[in-house]
């Protein structure tokens, strides 16, 4: 018979579950869905209505949601809170973030931030941690509400594992018929990355949609960020202009930094 966990173990197994929930129902709320009520939220994440209700009234007491209505839900202002004190832990982020406003402006595309994430037990992640909110005009892309990026189909995604020297990810999905999935491939394009400092996908997640990215370079030019536009292909054939205002606006930013390379 195998060894019965400790009372520790199985406690500290408990509070992993527990964390892992209500990280899951707070995932949940985006800028495409700003509230959910309690049956809506049962339903979707296939859980009991109690189970679910005792989430919710644990992070609506914490101040990380806020009960609006009967059942209803949305984030809290705690949240407020936390994204202040991480903002202002990255030094970076306010001049990343208004060079990023200014492309968007500039090139009326979707201009965005992505960073890389390795979680312990998890494959890395690239996270789009900020976005334009204005400038951007033409049709939708792919992609422009999400929060976790396909590493392997996004300019920001590549850009980010090839400047890391991270390899493909493994078993990375095929999302459409351009892209990227061959090891070997991959590491001749992570090498050109490197080389030309910029990377771009052309209808690798989805058609119609393409992106370029150039990195934000801190003090001894330590890669902090990516920095982005999404595009409809149909527009890549402006695509050297595009990457010298991208390269530009990361240089301005970079410099205030005390990255003089």
């Amino acid at each position: 018979m195998g060894r019965r966990a400790s009372p520790h173990t199985r406690e500290m197994t408990r509070t992993h579950a527990t964390v892992e929930a209500a990280v899951r129902v707070l995932e949940l709320f985006d800028a495409d869905r700003t509230e959910w009520t309690l049956s809506g939220l049962a339903r979707h994440l296939g859980q009991p209505t109690s189970t679910v209700h005792e989430q919710l009234q644990t992070l609506a007491g914490s101040g990380l949601l806020v009960q609006v209505g009967r059942g209803r839900y949305r984030l809290g202002w705690r949240l407020l809170k936390l994204s202040s004190a991480l903002y202002g832990s990255l030094p970076w982020y306010a001049p990343a973030h208004d060079a990023m406003e200014r492309l968007a402006r500039g090139t009326h595309l979707l201009a965005f931030l992505c960073v890389l994430h390795s979680p312990p037990t998890q494959d890395t992640q690239v996270l789009c941690v900020a976005r334009s909110v204005q400038g951007r005009d033409g049709p939708p892309v792919a992609g422009e509400l999400d929060f976790e990026l396909p590493a392997h189909a996004t300019a920001s995604g590549k850009l980010l594992l090839a400047l890391a020297g991270r390899p493909l990810p493994a078993a990375a999905p095929r999302f459409t018929a351009q892209t990227l999935t061959d090891p070997t491939a991959w590491n001749a394009e992570s090498q050109q990355i490197r080389t030309q400092g910029h990377a771009l996908s052309q209808d690798e997640w989805a058609p119609g949609t393409s992106g370029l990215a150039v990195p934000v370079r801190g003090e001894g030019g330590m890669v902090l960020a990516a920095l982005g536009l999404s595009l409809p292909t149909a527009r890549m054939h402006a695509r050297e202009g595009l990457l010298r205002a991208l390269h530009t606006a990361a240089a301005a930013v970079g410099w205030t930094l005390g990255n003089r390379g």
